[in-house]
Formats: C-alpha cells, sequence, structure tokens
C-alpha cells in the first residue's frame, strides 16, 4: 500500500516503524529538516521536508495515489486539515491524530463526518481506556479484547506455590471449569505454542484466552482471587491521567491524582469528575505519597511525562506493596530494561496507535481470502494476537480444525459465528463469515491461508 505519514515525532515514528516492518510505500513529511534527516537515515522511506498542509508538498508526495494519508503532528488543527486536503486531493482514506479532549467530547462525530476522516486517534484515550480494562482484572499483567469485547486474551505470570506452578496445560483444563486456550508461553527470551502435556514454571508470562463472560470463573478455577479494588492512585496529571479519572469515577473508584505543576492543577480542578481528588505536590517525593496513603491505596498508575521517572517511582510503589502498579514508558528500551526488573504491567500510549494503525492498514488490503479486524502485540512484542473475517475463498473453510496442518508458529484461538462464542477444539470447523482470533510467534500474518503448511 501506498502511505502517507504527516508528523514525525514519537507517534510517527513508532508507526513508520511499525509500517514498514509491513513492507508499505511510505512517504513521511515533517516541518523539521534534522527529523527528516533523521528519519531517512533510519527507515527505508522516502521522507520530505515540508508542511503537510501545503498544497506543493501533497502534489509532491503524490496525495492523489495514497490509499492511506496519516495526520499525526502536535497540533489537532493542521492534522484536520491535511488530512481534508489529502481527501479532497484524492487519498483513499485518511486518519487524523485528534488529542483535545473539547475535540473528543460531543462534536467528535461531527469532525469525522464533515471532513471524511476514516479514523480518528487519541492515543492518550486509547491508553485510558487500556489501563482501565487492566485495573478491573488485577491479576492480569495486560488485558486484550476481541471480537466486540466477546472474547479475552489475558497474560499472566505464573507465581510460586499456585495452582498454575509446575502443572501442565492438560492438567490446568481438568481443574478449571471455565472453556480456555492458552495461545502463548514466555519463558526467558523464548515464545512457545505450547501443547497439553507443556508444563508450566515460575516465572513463565502465559496467554490465555477465553469467553469474556467466564473470566472470573476462569480465574478462580485456577485459584485466583479476584479482590474488588476500590481506590487507585496516579502519578501525573496527563490528559491520559484525566481521561482514565472519568472512566474509573463513573465506575465507582475512589481516584486519587497527584500533579506537581500548579496550573496544570487548576485546569485540571475545572474538569475532573466528582470522585477524583487532586493534590498539588512532587509524586517523586516519598513522604507525600506516604502522607496520601500509597501503602494502602489498591493500585498506583504512574503517567507523568517522563519514562525514567514513571519507572522509578513504580518500584517504589511495588516495594509499599501496592497490589496493582502500571507504569507510562514509551521508550522501548526502558520498557524492557523495567520488565526484567520486575516491573510487569507497561502501557505505551504510542505504540498502542501504532498497532491500530498497522491492523488498520492490514484490513485496508482487500487482496487476501481473509481480512484483519483486530490485531494486538503480546509478549513483549515477539507474537501477534489478530482477528480476521473469514470470505468466501479461503481455504479453511468447511474442515474441522484437526485436519488442517498448521505451521508449528500459529495457533487458532477462538471463532466468533454470529452470537455464538467457541473456544476451538478439533472437532470444530470454520465458515464463511466467521471471526477467527489466531496468535502467531515470530513471523507475520496477513491472511489465515497462510498458516498452513
Amino acid at each position: 500500500m501506498r502511505i502517507i505519514i504527516a508528523g514525525c515525532g514519537k507517534v510517527g515514528k513508532s508507526i513508520i516503524d511499525s509500517m514498514t516492518d509491513d513492507n508499505h510505500d511510505i512517504t513521511a513529511i515533517d516541518t523539521d529538516p534534522e527529523v527528516i534527516e533523521n528519519v531517512s537515515n533510519t527507515y527505508d522511506v522516502m521522507a520530505v521536508c515540508g508542511s503537510a498542509t501545503s498544497r506543493e508538498m501533497l502534489l509532491s508526495a503524490r496525495v492523489n495515489k495514497a490509499d492511506l494519508f496519516i495526520a499525526v503532528t502536535q497540533s489537532d488543527e493542521v492534522n484536520m486539515l491535511s488530512c481534508f486536503l489529502a481527501k479532497r486531493m484524492g487519498a483513499k482514506h485518511t486518519v487524523a491524530r485528534i488529542r483535545e479532549a473539547d475535540y473528543n467530547e460531543d462534536g467528535l462525530n461531527f469532525i469525522v463526518n464533515e471532513l471524511e476522516l476514516s479514523m480518528v486517534l487519541n492515543p492518550e484515550l486509547t491508553a485510558a481506556e487500556t489501563l482501565f480494562d487492566w485495573l478491573k482484572l488485577p491479576s492480569a499483567v495486560s488485558v486484550d479484547n476481541f471480537a466486540g469485547k466477546k472474547l479475552q486474551l489475558m497474560e499472566m505470570i505464573v507465581r510460586k506455590n499456585t495452582y498454575m506452578c509446575d502443572t501442565s496445560l492438560m492438567e490446568l483444563r481438568k481443574r478449571c471449569p471455565a472453556e480456555f486456550v492458552v495461545c502463548a508461553v514466555q519463558r526467558d527470551n523464548t515464545v512457545h505454542i505450547p501443547t497439553g502435556t507443556f508444563v508450566l514454571k515460575e516465572g513463565d508470562k502465559v496467554a490465555f484466552m477465553m469467553k469474556r463472560a467466564e473470566t472470573h470463573k476462569f480465574l478462580k478455577g485456577i485459584g485466583i482471587a479476584q479482590k474488588q479494588w476500590r481506590d487507585v492512585m496516579i502519578l501525573g496529571g496527563s490528559t491520559t491521567a484525566y481521561y482514565l479519572s472519568k472512566l474509573l469515577a463513573s465506575n465507582g473508584y475512589y481516584v486519587k491524582i497527584i500533579e506537581r505543576n500548579e496550573e496544570r492543577c487548576t485546569d485540571l480542578a475545572e474538569i475532573l469528575p466528582a470522585g477524583a481528588t487532586l493534590i498539588h505536590g512532587d509524586g517523586m517525593n516519598h513522604d507525600l505519597l506516604c502522607e496520601e496513603g500509597i501503602q494502602s491505596t489498591d493500585a498506583f498508575v504512574a503517567l507523568t511525562g517522563s519514562d525514567e521517572e514513571n519507572i522509578l517511582i513504580s518500584f517504589y510503589a511495588a516495594s509499599q506493596s501496592v497490589s496493582k502498579v502500571i507504569a507510562k514508558v514509551n521508550q522501548n528500551e526502558l520498557a524492557d530494561l523495567a520488565e526484567k526488573l520486575g516491573l510487569e504491567s507497561i502501557v505505551s500510549p504510542r505504540k498502542l496507535v501504532a498497532d491500530a494503525l498497522t491492523r488498520y492498514a492490514r484490513a485496508l488490503n482487500n487482496t487476501f481470502s481473509s481480512k484483519v479486524e483486530t490485531m494486538y502485540s503480546l509478549m513483549d512484542d515477539r507474537a501477534e494476537a489478530l482477528e480476521f473475517r473469514v470470505l468466501s475463498d479461503c481455504k479453511l473453510i468447511g474442515k474441522q480444525l484437526k485436519e488442517l496442518r498448521l505451521k508449528p508458529n500459529y495457533i487458532i484461538a477462538g471463532i466468533i459465528r454470529g452470537k455464538e462464542t467457541i473456544i476451538p477444539g478439533g472437532d470444530d470447523i470454520i465458515a464463511e463469515g466467521d471471526s477467527v482470533i489466531v496468535v502467531a510467534t515470530d513471523a507475520r500474518l496477513y491472511d489465515l491461508g497462510d498458516m498452513l503448511r
């Protein structure tokens, strides 16, 4: 596909990095010559310096030939205007990053319709929604939803002296009354697609697929008690913190936000929902955190603008026996280091956006016999979970799963057929129109037929 990306900041570079892995023909635009030089030297893309709202610039980038135009500059207004111009000049699909809360409230549908946007990106809102899902299931490292939230994929760490530790998957299925599939297991730096004889060990990261309605039944079945949390402490009064506090407060949680910038506190105080408390102070000060009750809070979320601060204060929160600790970390190198040191739950808004656009680009490719509808990275980016819509010419239609000769790095983890949710077994078949969830390790999957030997 021909893709133009306007804006090569942190989010833009993450999108370029993800898109180039899918072998798209990419043109990058930015107004900063140094940024363009860096992009040109780092990625195999066409990089041009100029404004994405310039007709001449868009013409030189051949916007009329673009399958997808993505605007992720720092300005919502520039993003909207450049998408409007790109659409008028012939781009087939346009995506704009729109971050301001004023745009994302009641008037967003109006903007989308009037500008004919194909998609709107809000990294902060996406991160807040992801964090909310994680906080609802504190025993999970991460949670992803498929098929309109009918199926749920949970990553969990195997703890010592639990049902999972030193237990084969076959034995685990016998103990648990809920249906589930173990999609992948990460042990050290290797990701496995396990069989029933695979024995889980302490420290393994395991990806479980189950019906969302059976999540708590599953957790109880494997011996994990789910405490109902109510108190959440958030460090940093960012836009993500605002969105997250709204979600938590509207669902009965008590939220406390600590922000050091007085001006930002003033702005937040006017818009925070009931049930959220704002504290003006330096959240890196341990005495302040203790005064505000970090030792008794159920969950701690670090959302400052500094990856380093988020990591350090998250380790401190963990040392105070906070049950659930989450840090926002955008730099891949720092995220990997933090996880190796023991920080389990890390969210990256820019990565969430890159994943969203990668799956959207795959969904636009109509040359395959199946269509990507949802995609998530898991196991520290060593695996992908994808939701495909099965089209009429798919090679898998009508065959029992046990008859399929799948390559070793793929597993079919779920099937949605109309209102029916299926945790698949060997006797199940795939039909036209099904949504099929596949987990792939060490490979990129573009079509269901590619799984076959």
